[in-house]
């Protein structure tokens, strides 16, 4: 088995880092104005999101790896998915049921678990209370088996797309074979690029996807070690499969030493020592283009979404040049340097919102639908139900 070849590259990257480090403290700038300068509780945060990466697959290989050979772990898990999906529909009849009844006894109207404490008042009967505090517990069982619903379909769903996407699965699915050539590691490159463009920008429009890539925009310094702060659970969501390229021929060796280009190529532009390399910015992803990527500035959002080449943005109509400085990091920033925290927070907020789904369409749209939906809706919840303005 060949080595990948990120990890082959890994003491470049330290190199580079040292380079990086080393221009800025020749190149001094007043503090905190420059987001590419080190911090060392930063630093090390990404370094270790890095280490973890590595790390990962193996762990998620030998967790979900049963599920995917449809044996005795798949069954349970499909049993669990099955399970809890029914249980939830059944919850959600009786709650509706109970709603509907109590409405028409005059007891609550538009209840919201929310005005529970302000409606409840110590003067109240017994027979009151007792309606009131049914009203919660079975909101917080449907809200705990409905996250595990969810999270179970979703699990089984990704793991087994990805065990029969891979590419010698496809490879044996086609007669073509277009051997070991330059040019064919060349399309290799061009096609994984292409790719990637689309999975890329999934990852900014689909929440289940942006669960897993808010990690590497956590940070809000802007430097070569923010390009190793990466994903520890890319396993666990549904991707365009590269392995497409082997239906055209492509080898999985040279896909995978297509992959590994596109990171390594990817290292370098996660700097602000270089501002611009002239007219190549006009077909190569570069410093400039990919701070843009990473600015929460209103104008950069969901911007740039090229690896290698910058020409599928200006295609596509996502393309945006670097005009105002960016601002770096999330919309609402996590403010923690725990890598696990930085790994795990937007999957607890997103099972979070599953289970405050009213139905299996608000639940499925919370991880289908893009963050910016997810947000609107939780808003709306904390404002809670609009009144009906008094008759005149």
């Amino acid at each position: 088995m060949k080595p990948d070849l990120t990890v082959l590259a890994i003491p470049g990257f330290i190199a580079a880092m040292a380079a990086e480090y080393a221009w800025q403290r020749r190149h001094p700038v007043a503090p905190g104005t420059r987001a590419g300068d080190y911090e060392l509780k930063d630093t090390m945060a990404s370094l270790s999101m890095g280490v973890g990466s590595l790390v990962a697959p193996y762990v998620s290989k030998a967790l979900l790896g049963p599920i995917a050979k449809r044996g005795k772990a798949a069954k349970i898990a499909m049993t669990v998915a099955i399970g809890a999906t029914a249980a939830t529909t059944a919850l959600d009849v009786v709650r509706k049921l109970r709603s509907d009844d109590f409405g028409r006894a005059g007891v609550v109207t538009d209840w919201d678990p929310r005005e529970l404490r302000q409606t409840r008042e110590p003067q109240q009967g017994v027979a009151s209370s007792v309606a009131y505090e049914g009203k919660p517990v079975l909101l917080r069982i449907t809200r705990g088996v409905a996250a595990v619903a969810v999270a179970s379909t979703a699990l089984v769903v990704a793991t087994e797309w990805g065990a029969r996407t891979t590419g010698e699965k496809f490879f044996d699915l086609t007669a073509l074979d277009l051997g070991d050539s330059a040019v064919t590691a060349t399309l290799a490159v061009l096609g994984w690029d292409f790719i990637y463009y689309w999975n890329h920008r999934l990852d900014h429009e689909v929440r289940w996807m942006w669960a897993m890539h808010e990690v590497h925009h956590s940070s809000e310094r802007y430097n070569l070690s923010t390009a190793l702060r990466q994903p520890w659970g890319d396993t666990m969501t549904l991707y365009v499969p590269y392995s497409l390229l082997a239906l055209l021929g492509v080898r999985p060796a040279h896909i995978m030493n297509a992959r590994a280009i596109n990171l390594i190529y990817q290292f370098w532009i996660h700097t602000e020592a270089v501002r611009s390399i002239g007219p190549l910015e006009r077909v190569l992803n570069t410093p400039s283009h990919h701070r843009v990527h990473h600015g929460t500035n209103s104008e950069y959002l969901d911007r740039n979404h090229g690896s290698i080449l910058i020409v599928w943005d200006r295609l596509f109509g996502t393309f945006e040049p670097e005009d105002a400085r960016p601002v770096y990091g999330l919309t609402t920033n996590i403010d923690t340097f725990n890598p696990v925290k930085i790994a795990g927070h937007a999957w607890l907020h997103l099972l979070r919102d599953v289970a405050d789904g009213q139905s299996w369409r608000e639940r499925w749209s919370y991880l289908l639908r893009g963050p910016g939906w997810a947000d609107d809706q939780r808003q709306a919840r904390a404002r809670g139900p609009v009144s009906a303005p008094a008759a005149a």
